[in-house]
């Protein structure tokens, strides 16, 4: 008779395969925007869920830092770009817009 697995050993299989692939995805080439917030959603529940060892909480934890990081850049980018289409077209609009 197969013994069914319990829920923390089945958590503790999630916590492992959700560490090495975030190690594998380290090394893989820069994450777009919508890459990091997804894995980030996935390191995030992977730690509520709880069930991992320390080392493999500490690992996910790392790897949740990095994909913040990369997040704020994409959103820090963004915003600049706006901010510099919003200041262009307002010095466009004021340039000449004017007609008597």
């Amino acid at each position: 008779m197969a013994k069914a697995k319990t829920d923390d050993a089945a958590k503790a299989e999630q916590g492992a395969a959700a560490g090495a692939q975030a190690e594998a995805a380290s090394a893989d080439s820069p994450l777009g925007y919508e890459q990091a917030r997804d894995e980030l959603i996935e390191v995030v529940r992977s730690l509520e869920a709880g069930g991992t060892t320390l080392e493999e909480s500490l690992a996910l934890w790392e790897r949740g830092e990095e994909l913040a990081k990369v997040c704020r850049r994409w959103l820090d980018g963004a915003r600049a770009r706006l901010d510099a289409a919003l200041a262009e077209s307002t010095g466009a609009a004021g340039d000449g817009g004017e007609r008597a």
